[in-house]
């Protein structure tokens, strides 16, 4: 099978059908466990594909996978426009021709007959626009068209424009939203024999048209992937929250019982089922699978929920998506049109929907997890190619990283929790996919660990039906000095479900408790007297479950006095005084908030520069850091207005030189020193330790 683009070369690349069995042969489904020898406190890579060494770190490169012309703008963004400005090449891919209805018309504009050919092209336009912005041309500069030959004999129009550094291609799959027959996407994912074809947008250099099938697309993805080599990979939500259509949440665009798109979800199944290909096929052929980080966004979600960006983050989506959206007056040499019209101009400020103003993953969490082993070093864990990994600096307070280890697992969401159970071994949680077929098969998650000295072990799902355990949250746990592991997941009824690991090893089973409306993004901490806190942001307050006493079972505890929140990842750690602080974002809000918890189980509003000094958005973490004279400093980590990381104590605050996939860590070095450590665009580790004189 040729990847080419007409009148270029052609990379050669082959490509096989699909199923689970293969990914789970790459995984392994038989033999004995391999050791890690790097470490005393090793986990084993206990499958036999977990062998399999990565590939080399190579050039950064983004590729998103979007169902509709401007779903990465409302969506994606600002991670996606924060990767291109530090010069990481950017590929869009986008599987729908976005036709609709075929109206881009606008209040004052003359009343047209529909022409579905014409509005695909001018969303097309739209995009060149927002993407030439993006890469800091002017918005009109032409680009270079050209035809791309996929798997499956489809073809697709590709795109490019570049700026030095800073690159972009868009790739039009123009799969037609209605085909013949009334076929959708959510029936190429789920029924057997759909079979749907695309659409030739107005001046489009591909003229031809093409037909997708199941497998075509799962194929035509997976050779996109493998021509490409993206070291991030952007994907929809495919697994979207339910959500109750009343007169207070009117269904609007939402397909079915769940907060989303009916072209958003199959997408990102398509895409999640094309990723577990991609690297079957790599492995298969190369004998190592490829090195890249996965990110879920959000879609819908965004209008059911408290905004979560400040006005200086949504004024850069708006730049954006106002010059996708476009004006009918534009001359931009585009017959079809220069824009979707109806995201033009305010619009999308103006929006009751609210999409441009808030962004949030799908599996909310650090993208790395770190401590010090027992030599000093720093050992990390992360999901690289949809299996687990680790990485351990090469001497304590280098900041330099060995090669991953694959830990097997797979294929997983990208967020991991680890924790460190009283005897000093580590347990891995997370999130697997554990079939992902589509066409009326199987399609079902479960939670799974990895325990020191053991295999990968199935922890279940806490919902019984199969469609309600897609639902799922990524985990949290937290070890308590009695031995136990507490373990923590968003339910599908969105409230806590939990599972406890007893100090001889044994799991109770799955427990619910209770709690309604909570978002993805646990926080799980100790307090002083070593009580297990879990915290989930709610719509008007943040919820919280504790123990009465030290080894007494987890329950609802409600907290009064507390705002409420946006939708981000809060931070909990032990103050100063040793009650524990909570950190997070009200909506809209750029500087974040702090309460204590008290004695007589109150909260306490904090204030202090340090909270100044992180202005800006998105996921919030908190560590605390041994002073002198047996205090303790809390130290907070944001991100910035711009993007960049920023950590902060009660005082003063420092900039990261670092760019980050999604969220960051914080941890404490071996030294007991504050270190932020998170994957850069490479998809390889980094640690940044703040020198000393930065007032931290």
């Amino acid at each position: 099978m040729n990847i080419s683009h007409r009148g270029g070369p052609a990379r050669r690349s082959v490509l096989t059908g699909i199923a689970l069995a293969a990914a789970a042969t790459v995984a392994g489904c038989s033999g004995g466990p391999d050791r890690l020898t790097s470490s005393p406190d090793r986990i084993p890579a206990v499958e036999p594909g977990a062998a399999h060494a990565f590939t080399t770190s190579g050039a950064p490169l983004l590729l998103q996978v979007l169902a509709h012309p401007d779903d990465d703008l409302f969506f994606m963004n600002p991670d996606a426009q924060h990767l291109v400005a530090a010069g990481v090449p950017v590929v869009s891919v986008y599987v729908t021709a976005g036709e609709s209805v075929g109206q881009n018309w606008i209040a004052g504009m003359p009343r047209r007959q529909p022409d579905k050919a014409a509005y695909s092209s001018a969303r097309h336009q739209g995009l060149r626009q927002a993407y030439a912005e993006m890469i800091g041309r002017d918005k009109f500069t032409p680009w270079r068209k050209s035809v791309m030959d996929l798997p499956g004999g489809v073809r697709a129009e590709v795109d490019e424009l570049d700026n030095g550094t800073r690159k972009a291609r868009l790739v039009f799959l123009n799969i037609a939203m209605f085909s013949a027959g009334g076929t959708r996407l959510p029936q190429l994912w789920d029924e057997p024999y759909a079979v749907m074809e695309t659409l030739v947008a107005a001046g489009s250099p591909c003229t031809s048209v093409s037909t997708y099938r199941h497998s075509t697309l799962v194929d035509v993805l997976a050779g996109v992937m493998a021509h490409y080599r993206p070291t991030v990979v952007h994907t929809m939500d495919p697994d979207p929250d339910y959500q109750v259509h009343d007169a207070t949440h009117p269904k609007d665009n939402d397909y079915g019982a769940c907060s989303d798109h009916r072209d958003h979800t199959p997408t990102a199944l398509f895409t999640w089922k094309a990723m577990v290909q991609w690297v079957a096929d790599e492995t298969r052929r190369n004998g190592h699978p490829p090195r890249f980080a996965a990110v879920s966004f959000r879609g819908y979600y965004n209008q059911r929920w408290p905004f979560n960006l400040p006005p200086e983050v949504v004024d850069g989506k708006h730049r954006l998506i106002a010059a996708y959206g476009g004006d009918p007056l534009w001359h931009c040499g585009n017959t079809g049109g220069c824009g979707d019209y109806g995201q033009g101009g305010e619009r999308p400020m103006q929006n009751r929907k609210g999409w441009i103003r808030s962004t949030h993953y799908r599996y909310p969490a650090p993208a790395v997890h770190a401590a010090p082993d027992r030599s000093g070093r720093l050992e990390a864990y992360g999901v690289l190619g949809l299996q687990a990994v680790r990485w351990v600096e090469s001497a304590p307070g280098s900041g330099r990283w060995g090669a991953p280890q694959n830990l097997g697992g797979g294929p997983l969401a990208p967020a991991l929790a680890c924790v460190r159970d009283a005897r000093g071994h580590r347990l891995l949680f997370a999130l697997r996919f554990s079939s992902l077929e589509g066409r009326g098969r199987s399609n079902s998650r479960e939670i799974v660990v990895l325990e020191e000295g053991r295999e990968w072990h199935s922890l279940g799902n806490p919902e019984h039906r199969t469609e309600r355990g897609r639902r799922v949250g990524v985990p949290a746990a937290v070890a308590t000095p009695d031995g136990r592991v507490h373990l923590f997941v968003r339910n599908a009824g969105k409230g806590l479900s939990t599972r406890v690991r007893e100090a001889d090893g044994t799991w109770g089973g799955w427990r619910s408790l209770h709690g309604q409306d909570i978002q993805e993004g646990l926080t799980a901490a100790l307090d002083k007297d070593q009580r297990v806190h879990v915290f989930g942001l709610g719509r008007d307050t943040v919820h919280h479950w504790s123990q009465d006493a030290p080894g007494q079972p987890v329950r609802l505890m409600p907290l009064d006095g507390l705002p409420g929140p946006g939708g981000n990842q809060m931070g909990a750690a032990p103050g100063p005084d040793g009650a524990l602080t909570l950190v997070y974002r009200t909506p809209t809000a750029a500087e974040p908030v702090a309460y204590r918890l008290t004695s007589d189980g109150g909260t306490e509003e904090l204030h202090g520069g340090g909270l100044r000094a992180l202005a800006g958005y998105g996921p919030l973490a908190a560590a605390a850091v041994p002073r002198r004279g047996g205090r303790e400093s809390l130290m907070l980590l944001s991100r910035s207005l711009t993007g960049s990381l920023r950590l902060a104590d009660a005082s003063a605050g420092t900039t990261a030189p670092v760019t980050s996939v999604a969220a960051a860590g914080l941890t404490l070095d071996a030294d007991h020193r504050p270190c932020v450590v998170g994957l850069s665009p490479d998809a390889t580790p980094w640690a940044w330790r703040p020198a000393p004189g930065t007032g931290l």
